[in-house]
């Protein structure tokens, strides 16, 4: 299991985390993702034989939110 941060901009209010939680916790692999709106990331334990890190970040860009690198 892998445990990764990701810097996320734009995400402001409850309604921003549990869409980015949700969208994240429904990928295949995804054991737990935990948005801190304060500190502007979130953080996902995942298995990497199952969801690589750049198709957490792509779905974390569908949800309208940006990925800092």
């Amino acid at each position: 299991m892998t445990t990764k941060m990701i810097q996320v901009e734009g995400m402001t209010c409850n309604h921003c985390k549990s869409s980015v939680e949700g969208a994240l916790n429904n990928l295949a692999g995804v054991s737990k993702a935990e948005v801190s709106l304060e500190d502007k990331n979130v953080t996902v334990e995942y298995d990497e034989s199952q969801v690589q890190e750049q198709q957490l970040k792509d779905e974390i860009e569908e949800q309208g939110f940006d990925v800092v690198s």
